[in-house]
């Protein structure tokens, strides 16, 4: 036999996106909801980036991705893929030429590392746009875990703190702005004024952040520090920080959109279920054929819909990461543990190894501080953030907190957080078809159904085909849910000893109450949002009441 002669692989070689391209060099990106994407597109243009968002993918971007992509791949992958190849395709039919397309566009997307089929999307795309005739073609990859991954891409997108805080700021605006009209839209009286009053906040959002500048020094201040550039550039630094902890910019413009939102007239006697809906971060997030339009399902078949943030998600992987130093002190590689009888670098390595996980919370402390101060803004509509130690401890015991990949433990901690705080009436998990990790989540959740017996959970895999039987199998959960939410309610009303008409005759009265944006307190065990808002006219009505008596 003769000998086989072995080649090494190694990654292609990235054409560079440069500084000197930016002007001329679109930045194209998605794969979230129309109201993040539009503010992370506002926050691009602020810092002169060109920038286009690829449309919310459909079942012919799936096609196109199985045909130009490998087999075998996940859901988010055929759809994300084909989405950017049929993009370029349009752009093709437009009139430009496949040369001029590839120098004039570069798509940023994210990625990771572990047991998911994430990890591979960056070959995957370079896989479908060659096979579709765009070899070449750029994708920088924006890690995680880390940063981007291109080294000569840096010049041409400059990962630097305004460009960080500008996208963060975005995405919590986006995640804050989509949970409360997904509150307000299931009541509102006159049907399309919530999705009309929405555009019109979004464009005033937008436009405020593409009219608004990042911080600089300036003045004296600015002058004499121009002497000491490596002083001028920590007290950049700093006065950026402190603009972004105290500075109203973002807030202000939020008040106004609680102004207007709050205009949206909402009859909250009508009861509903509440819907919490989790699973795989993108097919819990898509509004489109990627998770068969089940957030315009669910709201059509009488429900409300408890989305979930992004905010959850960035949470998480300060949480996990401050979890991996914890897990793996003494056990990294190249740090050796110092002899215990070396107490000056004992001291010096548990220094060390403490001062990682409290720049974590010190981070995730800063990030739950800016969100909450979005949230005051908007008269604490937009639920809280769940807290990730409460979601680990848990899930724990079902789901091992350590086994990384997808969402993680995230699913089965969420069942079981939302079921048992008393905040959804049932629980929907959207996963990709084949997903991994979402299917070792499915395992267990059977164990978690089996113990805990109310509750009310739906796994749906998502694909490009079988949107019938989905929608099928949702509406026989659903009827669960309407019956619990109907019993809840009617139990409710026994309770506050007032007739409907007598609530609606109230309501009627103080008109406040149908504000859009007037905040409902949530009572202790119980669920939906009629239930809740019937309690709370029943108490401002007794406590009237009492002091129409004490005047008498």
């Amino acid at each position: 036999m003769g000998k086989r002669e072995t080649e090494q692989f190694f990654k292609p070689k990235e054409n560079p996106f440069t500084e000197d391209q930016r002007g001329h060099t679109t930045l194209l990106f998605g794969g979230l909801t129309w109201k993040h994407e539009k503010l992370i597109h506002a926050a691009l243009e602020r810092l002169s980036y060109r920038c286009e968002v690829v449309p919310t993918p459909n079942v012919a971007a799936f096609q196109l991705g199985k045909e130009f992509g490998n087999n075998g791949q996940c859901n988010p992958t055929y759809f994300t893929v084909g989405n950017l190849v049929q993009f370029l395709q349009e752009l093709e039919k437009k009139g430009m030429a496949k040369q001029e397309i590839i120098d004039s566009y570069v798509f940023l997307t994210a990625g990771a590392c572990g047991p998911c089929r994430f990890g591979m999307y960056e070959a995957e795309y370079r896989l479908a746009l060659r096979n579709s005739g765009f070899d070449g073609f750029r994708v920088l990859l924006f890690q995680q875990s880390g940063g981007l991954s291109q080294g000569e891409a840096k010049a041409g997108l400059e990962m630097n703190l305004d460009f960080f805080l500008g996208i963060l700021n975005a995405m919590n605006m986006g995640d804050l702005i989509n949970d409360v009209v997904y509150q307000i839209r299931p009541y509102e009286v006159h049907k399309g004024e919530a999705d009309r009053v929405l555009d019109e906040c979004m464009d005033l959002l937008a436009e405020g952040i593409k009219k608004s500048r990042p911080y600089q020094l300036e003045g004296k201040l600015a002058s004499f520090l121009q002497k000491f550039p490596k002083a001028g550039d920590t007290a950049g630094y700093i006065g950026k920080f402190l603009n972004q902890l105290y500075g109203d910019e973002y807030t202000s413009a939020l008040r106004e959109v609680r102004r207007r939102l709050n205009a949206v007239e909402v009859d909250r006697t009508r009861v509903k279920p509440l819907v919490k809906v989790t699973g795989e971060f993108w097919a819990q997030t898509t509004e489109g054929d990627g998770n068969f339009n089940m957030f315009k399902f669910l709201e059509r078949e009488g429900a409300q819909v408890m989305v979930e943030p992004v905010g959850t998600w960035i949470n998480y992987m300060i949480h996990q990461a401050r979890n991996k130093i914890a897990d793996r002190k003494g056990v990294e590689e190249a740090i050796e543990a110092p002899p215990a009888w070396r107490l000056d670098k004992v001291l010096a390595y548990n220094w060390k190894h403490k001062n990682r996980i409290v720049k974590l919370s010190l981070a995730e402390a800063i990030f739950k501080r800016e969100w909450n101060r979005l949230r005051e803004a908007l008269n604490y509509i937009p639920h809280d953030l769940a807290d990730q130690r409460e979601l680990e401890r848990l899930a724990h015991s079902f789901y091992n907190s350590r086994a990384a990949g997808g969402e993680g433990h995230l699913e089965v901690a969420k069942n079981i957080y939302y079921c048992t705080k008393h905040i959804s009436h049932m629980v929907l998990s959207l996963k990709p078809f084949g997903c991994m990790p979402s299917t070792q989540s499915d395992g267990a959740q059977s164990a978690v159904v089996a113990h805990f017996k109310d509750m009310i959970f739906l796994p749906i895999e998502t694909s490009g085909e079988g949107e019938i039987n989905a929608h099928s199998r949702v509406q026989m959960a659903l009827g669960e849910a309407k019956v619990k939410a109907k019993a809840e309610f009617e139990k409710v009303m026994k309770e506050v000893g007032y007739s409907m008409d007598e609530i609606r005759s109230y309501v009627d009265d103080h008109p406040e109450l149908k504000g859009g944006m007037y905040r409902v307190p949530h009572s202790e065990g119980i669920i939906g949002t009629a239930a809740n808002f019937v309690i709370h006219v029943a108490s401002l009505m007794k406590s009237e009441r009492r002091s129409r008596l004490a005047v008498a």
